[in-house]
């Protein structure tokens, strides 16, 4: 079976459709059931697969860096009476646990950032929900700015997943719905549990709605609404920069990119990442570079390759994450990046910090090594050492091995918990990041040091490390990777809770927990008999 290709542009959409007008932009959802992400079933009442996120994720990325005149997005879709009936209930019974977990956790990801598009890129959305809108449906509207729904006398917002499927509104629905829109727990309790869902009046008086407008009023309300959002947004981006294929060679074992590589071993399950470092000074103008700029091309690879390794290697339980370049290269682009007043450069600063969450998501052990004289742990790139779980370095009597800092490092790369990950490294010693921070000002930290400032995890010379190294990946590969991934994702969310720490961490976990239960998923599981005329048979023991 061929790659998932996550890569892909409007001209070959199948399922969305692109207009603009003015400082408004609306992406029509007309979901073509003749293309599915993988043949077996049909994509009915504009239910969405992967391939349907794809082109959305897509188009929310080529939003902030092809059209900055928009400032805000209308959302809706062309079906009449339906906006989306949520995910394809029939390909979630055809995959396998790791690709529904993988699915929910890539769905969650786009809407974060869509939400980000607009906290940080003045780039708003509107839900035009001219129709029933269920399950994946709503919850792609509530991570919008506003929800407008028709008022018809038919059409609903719902999230029947409980009822009807024994498992949760997984991709964010139950959070985004009381911590977001605040709505009352007791109401939020009766509208999860109604699997018609409620319509009319009672989704603004709770909160589910922002706007009820009636079907002969429904056009112009739209475009109103969406003129008058548009006209308060005060954030710039651009100049425009176009988003070509980054166009990997890939084999079965192996994928290259310019800047990125990543390898498996399937016998060891083990696999390697390297991410290397721009190959001269940033130009004076950075747009000017466009996609081909080292910090965009780099970190749009290092998107790609991620989301290649959760979909594609799922039996690759462990990674060596190594870099190589030269650190003052990577500082010179960061640096220049900050300064830059561009919305543009803003714009590229954003991407890195969403693909280092995705890495922060990846249910992947990740061991950072720094062993080789060309290892360029600075920067943005320390970035990679600090968020994987452990820090390697070898002790090495030339006295090149080091890592550095640089502005990346000083909070704008935070984390889900709004934390940067320094501070999440020094989460009990405060005092510690501005230390680090200010000693990497004077220049590069060598391996002893890096260890003694609690940048490295083990620093190790030439005698001992390449045993330590390797016996520790024996020891990670021969765990469960089912506790592995619980661990990791609890020890990588230090700091406070957040709508989006509750996403990815408990709602997350919780929803993988339920896909395995026998009660969804088991012969006579609510999700297994969906569409069939069997009652679902359930284990009623409450745990």
């Amino acid at each position: 079976m061929d790659p998932t290709e996550f890569e892909t542009h409007p001209s070959r959409y199948h399922h969305w459709r692109f207009t603009f007008e003015g400082e408004v932009a609306t992406l029509v959802m007309k979901v073509d059931d003749e293309h599915p992400h993988r043949p077996g079933y049909e994509l009915k009442l504009n239910s969405y697969d992967l391939s349907v996120d794809i082109e959305l994720a897509d188009a929310i990325t080529r939003l902030r860096f092809e059209h900055p005149q928009i400032k805000c997005v209308v959302i809706t879709a062309e079906l009449d009476r339906v906006f989306c009936s949520g995910a394809n209930i029939y390909m979630l019974g055809l995959s396998s646990h790791s690709f529904k977990v993988n699915f929910c956790k890539f769905t969650n990801e786009t809407r974060v950032y869509l939400e980000d598009a607009a906290d940080n890129s003045g780039l708003l959305s509107l839900a035009a929900c001219r129709g029933t809108t269920a399950g994946g449906g709503y919850e792609l509207a509530l991570a919008c700015n506003e929800i407008m729904l028709v008022d018809d006398g038919s059409s609903a917002v719902s999230f029947p997943e409980t009822p009807l499927l024994a498992v949760l509104p997984g991709t964010g629905g139950l959070t985004r719905l009381v911590d977001k829109r605040k709505v009352r727990r007791d109401r939020a309790d009766v509208f999860c549990t109604v699997a018609e869902g409620i319509k009319g009046k009672r989704t603004k008086d709770w909160h589910l709605v922002d706007h009820l407008v009636p079907r002969t009023r429904w056009d112009a309300a739209v475009a109103e609404r969406a003129r008058a959002m548009a006209a308060t947004v005060t954030t710039t981006r651009g100049p425009a920069v176009e988003l070509p294929p980054l166009a990997p060679r890939r084999t079965a074992h192996k994928t290259t990119y310019k800047y990125v590589e990543v390898e498996v071993d399937p016998a060891r399950r083990v696999g390697t990442l390297v991410v290397r470092g721009p190959e001269s000074a940033p130009p004076a103008d950075l747009a000017a570079a466009g996609a081909e700029l080292w910090s965009l091309r780099c970190f749009r690879e290092l998107d790609d390759a991620l989301l290649h390794v959760r979909f594609e290697h799922p039996e690759i339980g462990i990674f060596t994450v190594r870099t190589s370049g030269d650190p003052a290269l990577v500082l010179a682009h960061d640096e220049a990046l900050a300064k830059d007043p561009s919305g543009f450069a803003r714009e590229v600063r954003l991407l890195q910090r969403r693909v280092l969450k995705r890495y922060d998501n990846t249910a992947r052990s990740l061991f950072a090594v720094a062993d080789s004289s060309d290892s360029c742990f600075a920067g943005v790139f320390l970035e990679l050492a600090l968020g994987a779980d452990r820090f390697y370095m070898l002790l090495d009597s030339d006295e090149k091995i080091a890592v550095a800092t640089s502005c990346a490092n000083a909070g704008f790369m935070k984390t889900a918990t709004g934390l940067s990950r320094l501070e999440a490294r020094f989460f009990g010693e405060p005092a510690q990041v501005a230390a680090v921070l200010r000693r990497g000002a004077d220049g590069p930290m060598l391996s002893e040091e890096a260890e003694r400032l609690g940048l490295a995890t083990i620093a190790a010379d030439d005698i001992d490390f390449a045993d330590e190294l390797r016996i520790a990946m024996e020891e990670r590969a021969s765990l469960s990777p089912d506790s592995l991934t619980g661990m990791e994702a609890n020890l990588r969310f230090v700091g406070p809770e957040t709508m989006e720490t509750k996403i990815f961490g408990r709602l997350s976990a919780w929803q993988n927990w339920i896909f395995t239960r026998a009660n969804s998923t088991g012969q006579h599981g609510a999700l297994t008999l969906y569409g069939r005329p069997e009652r679902p048979q359930f284990q009623w023991k409450r745990t």
